[in-house]
């Protein structure tokens, strides 16, 4: 998958505001049950947050760096506070239509 554009980018950021984030980085950091899990969440949605908790002893960026080399096809939207917004189109038929 092409790298997003910052039109792509704003697009997406515009629809990740009111969501809430689904799941969170713990102590663990970002394991493979982690991993698991976000793939799994990634069946139904194609837009996601996840927090990074205080006691990951990671910043958020390197978080988000782990998740997008964990996953495949996952594009780091943004990162901002504890916060990473995730998008992975569905590979069928994408929802969300990008400018």
């Amino acid at each position: 998958m092409p790298s997003l554009s910052s039109k792509q980018r704003a697009h997406l950021r515009s629809l990740a505001h009111p969501l809430k984030p689904i799941l969170q980085v713990g102590a663990d950091g970002v394991s493979e049950p982690f991993l698991a899990s976000l793939d799994e969440a990634f069946n139904t949605r194609e837009l996601l947050k996840v927090k990074v908790i205080d006691r990951a002893d990671m910043p958020v960026k390197e978080a988000a760096q782990e998740i997008a080399a964990g996953l495949a096809e996952v594009e780091v939207v943004q990162t901002i506070g504890h916060t990473v917004v995730l998008y992975r189109p569905f590979p069928e038929e994408p929802e969300i239509r990008l400018p």
